[in-house]
């Protein structure tokens, strides 16, 4: 990942960023009780599971962004423009 430009890291970002948005917006996919599990309806544990992967890409994205934030520094300083 380190050797893609800063404008194409911030593309994976955003395309990583979507379903993070758009998945808690379909109600419909996750508007049911079946199936449980350990006794919870499947709303409220799926509702915990998107916590964990929304929090576990936003932290990647957020690593993804300053490793995009050191190669967009490092092009400008090649092409000799100032920070």
């Amino acid at each position: 990942m380190s050797g893609m430009s800063s404008k194409a890291l911030w593309l994976v970002i955003g395309v990583i960023l979507v379903p993070c948005i758009v998945v808690p917006l379909l109600v419909g996919l996750y508007d049911r009780t079946d199936p449980t599990l350990f006794g919870f309806p499947f709303f409220f544990w799926f509702q915990f599971l998107l916590i964990i992967v929304v929090t576990s890409l936003t932290g990647f994205c957020y690593w993804l962004s300053l490793l995009a934030d050191r190669n967009a520094r490092t092009e400008r300083h090649d092409r000799g423009e100032a920070a």
